[in-house]
């Protein structure tokens, strides 16, 4: 049986997103999470050309890196962890797959068919394969072939329209072992409202085709509080929250409140510190104003700090604007 089927519902869960979901950001939102309340995270999406290419490994294998903390704390709050990989040629899935499960010690493979990024989608790749369904079905089965790791797939809607149902049918035909549907188009991209009546079609499709595997839905979700509600008001297993934590980072937690400005600020020196530790100038420092600007708002002097933050191009620069806070 998949781990899938073995949590709680609704399962709970960290959406991946590119030069987000590191190592770094996973154990800062662990760290926060209360038990329970937080069940599976997601790495940054991970080329499956790039990892079995040479010269391009070096530049996208860190993105499957996971710190001996973050490992503690996986294990501590019995949080599951999951690659996720993109491409459109099976044969490098079942490549990178072997290698995911021989020699990294992850819990489960999900693969990408839902990022709406227009370059990626025109070459066929992440929701472009919405549009190519039978080679959609034939990585999937590649990638459950590759290896005992249990297979997800997270996606949309559907292309250009809303295919919802037909475009799943085809995804529920392979048996993944939990689905997850972002309730937009690639089209939309991220504009307007997510669509949860729809994602809540898939579920009912699942239903009639007699299978278990958890359907999880995907988009505008902002707390803990609203994911469980969504799941009970659509007749789903679980949701998976990404943008919400660019909005609070303590989302993981049961009790919510205002943060004060030495809890926000002491949050951003342990970011920034532990995002030094762990890539020691490998990656570019100004991945952290993302997170610079959650940080440094809502109280007096905010507005100015934020914006002698964003100029920041070191530790020691963070560090020398906060002592004079």
């Amino acid at each position: 049986m998949s781990f899938w089927n073995t949590i709680d519902r609704p399962i709970i869960a960290l959406a991946p997103m590119e030069d987000v979901t590191d190592t770094v950001l996973r154990e800062l939102l662990l760290g926060l999470a209360d038990p329970d309340a937080l069940h599976v995270v997601m790495t940054e999406f991970v080329s499956t050309d790039g990892l079995v290419h040479r010269k391009a490994r070096k530049r996208v294998i860190h993105r499957l890196h996971i710190t001996d903390s973050e490992r503690a704390l996986l294990k501590e709050k019995n949080v599951k962890i999951v690659a996720q990989i993109w491409g459109n040629t099976p044969e490098n899935y079942q490549q990178v797959i072997k290698e995911i499960a021989e020699q990294m010690a992850f819990d489960g493979i999900d693969i990408n068919m839902g990022c709406p990024v227009p370059k990626v989608v025109r070459r066929g790749c992440c929701s472009g394969l919405i549009g190519n369904p039978s080679l959609a079905k034939e990585i999937i089965q590649a990638a459950q072939e590759a290896s005992d790791l249990p297979v997800s797939v997270k996606t949309r809607i559907g292309l250009k329209s809303i295919a919802t149902e037909e475009w799943i049918g085809h995804l529920l035909e392979t048996k993944p072992a939990a689905l997850t549907i972002h309730g937009r188009t690639q089209n939309q991209m991220s504009h307007g409202l997510a669509d949860w009546s729809e994602i809540a079609k898939a579920a009912r499709l699942r239903d009639r085709m007699d299978l278990d595997m958890p359907i999880l839905g995907n988009g505008d979700v902002r707390s803990l509080e609203e994911a469980r509600n969504r799941c009970a008001d659509f007749g789903l297993d679980g949701a998976m929250i990404g943008r919400g934590i660019f909005e609070n980072p303590w989302l993981f937690m049961e009790k919510q409140r205002e943060r004060t400005k030495e809890e926000k600020l002491d949050l951003l020196w342990k970011h920034t510190e532990l995002f030094d530790r762990v890539w020691n100038g490998t990656k570019n420092f100004h991945i952290l104003r993302h997170y610079y600007s959650i940080y440094s708002k809502g109280f007096p002097g905010a507005a100015e700090l934020r914006a002698r933050l964003m100029q920041t191009e070191s530790i020691a620069d963070v560090e020398q604007i906060l002592s004079a806070t």
